[in-house]
């Protein structure tokens, strides 16, 4: 759960934020596929977020269960197929509808790894209309994306091309699975993903892996890494950032979609470099940084690097509140 966020919005600095989040392959499996459930409520009212899901049924159930909560943001699940154009695809429907691809299943392969052929072997195939991100945020006057989520197995380079001028213009950070291993025949891997990234102005932060036993062997030891949710982020801080991102709006946007990521750090890099930085005092949270480090008591917070560099900007109340030094 986020760290900073909660002492943000108490200070009134998420009252003008507005937060667009882009899920393509927006299935709702469990609870943890539910963005409240991971934090990304706290945004709301100012949150909007758009699903997609060539599955209809799955988008039609997601409708519903939001109705049905009555949610205080905007969410919408759309019955639309991305890809890099606009045009008619085939879609390969698997046992397991999750794992269905604009890709056909590499079925030989799958069968070597314990469970998979039962998930993804293919069970039909139907021919659907695809469009792009860019041409589906065109049409519906929609300016910007702010978080892009896409898991649509091993069709994920597929939608990156077809979204480079929201890449270009207003993305921020970027959750992808990626795979490792042609789960899927001819689909992209995570070398590919990754260079496309980096060439958008991404660097990577973390990778969450998932791999599988060969059912031949009885003994399992290290096993191979088959695919994964790749996490993005855009340095601001670097000198290779492009400048129009560069604006403190994005900088403290960024810092907030890192910390409901669980990046803590990097959300109190951005945030401590806006303190310093920032010379109207729009983003000057040093009080909201200080109490959010205050809920853990291991931390000495005089001695702090992060209290050290705010220290300055704290207002006497946070001061004696939290009991620390003056300059």
């Amino acid at each position: 759960m986020p760290i900073f966020l909660p002492h943000l919005k108490q200070q009134g600095f998420l009252e003008t934020l507005q937060m667009t989040v882009c899920n393509v392959g927006s299935r709702k499996l469990n609870a943890s596929d539910d963005y409240a459930n991971r934090g990304w409520e706290i945004f709301a009212p100012n949150l909007t977020i758009y699903g997609f899901d060539a599955d209809a049924d799955a988008c039609e159930a997601a409708n519903a269960d939001l109705e049905e909560r009555q949610i205080s943001w905007r969410e919408i699940h759309l019955p639309i197929a991305l890809s890099n154009a606009i045009g008619e695809s085939t879609l390969y429907v698997t046992r397991s509808p999750m794992c269905s691809s604009l890709y056909p299943p590499n079925e030989i392969f799958l069968q070597r790894f314990a469970g998979l052929i039962e998930l993804v072997g293919l069970d039909f195939s139907v021919e659907l209309e695809t469009t792009t991100l860019d041409a589906f945020c065109a049409a519906e006057a929609i300016e910007a994306i702010d978080f892009l989520q896409i898991d649509v197995q091993g069709a994920d380079l597929l939608v990156l091309q077809g979204a480079t001028d929201l890449l270009d213009r207003s993305v921020l950070a970027v959750q992808i699975e990626v795979e490792f291993a042609p789960l899927y025949h001819n689909q992209p891997l995570f070398a590919d993903v990754d260079a496309f990234l980096r060439n958008q102005g991404f660097s990577l932060f973390d990778l969450a892996q998932a791999r599988r036993p060969r059912p031949i062997s009885p003994i399992h030891g290290r096993t191979q890494l088959l695919w994964g949710d790749a996490f993005y982020f855009r340095d601001l801080l670097a000198d290779s950032a492009p400048p129009p991102f560069k604006t403190p709006a994005n900088l403290f946007k960024l810092a907030c979609i890192a910390d409901v990521m669980g990046f803590p750090d990097y959300a109190l890099e951005l945030l401590v470099h806006l303190v310093q930085q920032d010379g109207n005092h729009d983003y000057n949270c040093a009080d909201a940084i200080a109490t959010s480090l205050q809920q853990f008591p291991q931390l000495d917070l005089n001695n702090l690097p992060a209290i050290a560099a705010i220290r300055s900007a704290l207002s006497p109340s946070t001061l004696k509140t939290l009991a620390l030094d003056r300059e």
